[in-house]
């Protein structure tokens, strides 16, 4: 006889299930989106900065493509906050590579708050040239055609800023693998549905462009250098002010790397407490998108509790149906290689369940080697 567990878990299993059909209308939503994108756009002058720390994995990829785009008259400024940083030479070969280009280093160890990479964005603020300010990390990969499509929507007066979604492009081996997995698979169809069916309030951290008025309407740098989700607020205040969030229908690709089991697992802990920190309701809600484990808990609860094998591996069968389709329809959107690995999907998924648990304990969160704690909400700062 089924049991109230049982009955629980099977619903939350039918959640999780319509949660995947969801997820994949809004990935056929935005795929047409992107084959509808004109690739012809106005000019919209533009300053990029590119806050650095560390010569990280294929860097001189990243940053000559942001040097390539194709268009007019933009800006690209590099930062970093230590002289010593290995990424300065990577950025000198940059220089030398496009000396008609506009490329500017700023090399500044002034800090302003607990979050450094903020920090880096405001020594860098002093230089920019053009009204329209555009954010992207280090690890971002994209191509000549990103910086008109990501300043088109500032045509729009309404615009405050706009924000793209992004991709996981990984790097060799199965835990780089796993970690573009829950880019692609976790945190891109999340991403998705809100941004496709609904208003979106804040922006994502592979790329933030924002007006340079509205920047400092809402506070400029200062008013994000004490939060943890820097990208989040961001969009956040700016739609506080009244202006529309634009999402632009490009997709960058974030270069994957992941050399430790523990560096994934304490990098996913710390993205998933970062979002409980802004949206706990929403956070919480969340967890019905685990469609493999929750199957699997409610099959065996099944079994337990006395009901026939078959219903309970029909469970499983859907589910793991359902998350084969999302990382094939996510693999079609193109631009990041090969991302398609089924067989890390139970691995995947079991890895999942383990940084939803707990993120759900305790507030410490590791970023680059530096233990924090987040304190009153959004806010954080370091451990002695």
């Amino acid at each position: 006889m089924l049991n109230f567990f049982s009955i629980l878990f099977v619903g939350l299993a039918g959640l999780s299930f319509a949660y995947g059909l969801v997820a994949l209308g809004a990935v056929f939503v935005f795929r047409r989106r992107l084959a509808g994108a004109a690739a012809v756009r106005p000019w919209v002058p533009a300053t990029v900065l590119k806050p650095l720390h560390g010569a990280e994995f294929e860097l001189m990829e990243n940053l000559r493509s942001f040097c390539l785009q194709e268009g007019g008259d933009y800006q690209v400024i590099f930062g970093v906050s230590d002289p010593a940083d290995p990424a300065i030479e990577v950025v000198n070969r940059i220089r030398a590579m496009f000396p008609g280009r506009a490329i500017d280093l700023v090399v500044d160890p002034r800090i302003i708050g607990a979050n450094r990479k903020v920090s880096n964005l405001a020594n860098m603020a002093a230089l920019a040239r053009h009204d329209i300010i555009v954010i992207a990390d280090s690890d971002m990969r994209v191509g000549p055609g990103y910086l008109g499509m990501v300043t088109a929507p500032f045509a729009d007066p309404a615009v405050g800023a706009a924000t793209c979604l992004y991709r996981g492009r990984p790097g060799a081996g199965t835990l780089s693998r796993l970690g573009a997995m829950f880019i692609n698979e976790w945190f891109l169809p999340s991403a998705l549905i809100p941004a496709m069916f609904g208003r979106l309030s804040y922006c994502f951290g592979a790329t933030m462009a924002v007006r340079r008025g509205v920047l400092s309407a809402i506070g400029s740098f200062e008013a994000l250098a004490n939060l943890l989700a820097d990208d989040y607020m961001l969009g956040h205040l700016v739609a506080g002010r009244g202006f529309k969030v634009a999402l632009v229908p490009y997709l960058v690709e974030n270069v994957v790397v992941e050399p430790t089991l523990k560096g994934l697992f304490l990098h996913e802990v710390r993205w998933a407490r970062t979002m409980r920190s802004v949206q706990p309701v929403g956070y919480a809600l969340s967890s019905v998108t685990e469609m493999l484990p929750l199957a699997a808990a409610a099959a065996v609860l099944l079994i337990l509790s006395g009901a026939a094998v078959l219903p309970a591996l029909a469970l499983l069968g859907v589910a793991l149906a359902l998350r084969v389709a999302l990382q094939a329809a996510i693999g079609s959107l193109g631009g990041a290689g090969n991302c398609r690995f089924p067989g890390l999907i139970p691995l995947r998924d079991l890895l999942s369940l383990a940084v939803r648990v707990i993120s759900f304990f305790g507030n410490r969160i590791v970023w680059r080697d530096r233990a924090f704690v987040i304190d009153e909400g959004t806010r954080f700062k370091a451990t002695r």
